[in-house]
């Protein structure tokens, strides 16, 4: 197993139920023999659906995927709470019968979440506490009180309902800015309905434009399965293509005269894309570097002045 970055792009990994996202990168590794991968995003063991990973230098990008949009299809059971909000924890209180609630209730509920909302995150979720993530604290028996952070649903589509006394589960539809989490939105739907909730399933159906249709299972992982970082690009930020004469000082990392109107941009040379950069605060014509894919002496970039196909600009 080895770094020698002789695989660099994206896999789109539709997750199973049962597997951190660690244990995914892991399978990843030993799939593709290859040290430096990462995932985008974590998903928690009982949550299936899209996984980005990142393999070789495409690991740089990671940060870029996870904050992109999310959607999710999920099922909120309403009728009691759990201590993780979610089917892995512990029944609290008294189940309430939530049969009776009535259409128009838990429209109107769901309602409020939709829009820009202040959402406390799950005490058992992977934020980190004083440089601790807080299901690691909550585990050892500390008490974890997160701050509320304000995130954005624009969506929180009822799909379908089926109720078996005292439960009732709603299967939704949600759209949410990165850093929401839909096991605070199952908690606080059921709090306001009276009669608690709970997650007992969830899968990641899209990220920004990545569909999980496009995905691959973890036994269909092969070096035919990742997608090269260029074809991802657009995913990340619109592209820019570059001369010659700029390549070298892109290697290096230097600024570049051209202007970019939009908070970064992919910086292409022929097919192959060597960096991102990001508007220069001082100077509006030119652009700095957020990360760079190349060095010097990249053999790649003799095919790359054979194969060109942009220009500047």
């Amino acid at each position: 197993m080895g770094d020698d970055f002789s695989v660099n792009g994206f896999l789109l990994v539709d997750k199973p139920e049962g597997l951190t996202s660690h244990q995914v990168v892991a399978r990843v590794k030993r799939s593709l023999g290859i040290r430096r991968v990462g995932h985008g995003g974590t998903l928690d063991p009982m949550a299936t659906g899209l996984l980005v990973v990142g393999v070789g230098r495409a690991t740089r990008l990671l940060g870029h995927i996870a904050d992109k949009t999310k959607q999710y299809t999920a099922c909120i059971r309403l009728g009691q709470a759990t201590t993780t909000d979610d089917a892995e924890g512990e029944l609290t209180g008294a189940p309430v019968d939530a049969t009776v609630l009535q259409p128009e209730q838990v429209h109107a509920a769901m309602a409020g979440y939709v829009g820009a909302i202040q959402q406390v995150p799950s005490s058992v979720s992977a934020i980190k506490v004083n440089g601790r993530r807080a299901y690691d604290l909550v585990r050892c028996g500390e008490t974890v009180e997160l701050k509320s952070r304000e995130v954005t649903v624009t969506a929180f589509d009822l799909l379908s309902r089926t109720d078996d006394s005292p439960w009732a589960d709603l299967w939704v539809l949600v759209d949410c800015s990165s850093g929401t989490y839909v096991r605070a939105l199952a908690r606080d739907l059921g709090k306001d309905l009276g009669v608690g909730g709970h997650l007992t399933a969830l899968r990641r159906t899209r990220i920004g434009q990545m569909s999980v249709e496009n995905a691959v299972s973890l036994d269909d992982i092969g070096p035919d399965s990742v997608i090269p970082m260029g074809e991802m690009a657009h995913h990340i930020a619109p592209s820019i293509h570059v001369d010659e004469t700029q390549v070298r000082d892109i290697a290096v990392g230097r600024p570049i005269n051209v202007e970019i109107t939009t908070g970064m941009a992919s910086i292409f040379y022929g097919a192959q894309m060597l960096a991102l950069y990001e508007p220069d605060p001082h100077d509006p014509g030119r652009a700095v570097p957020i990360a760079v894919f190349i060095d010097p002496t990249d053999r790649s970039l003799q095919t790359a002045r054979h194969e060109k196909t942009g220009k500047l600009g």
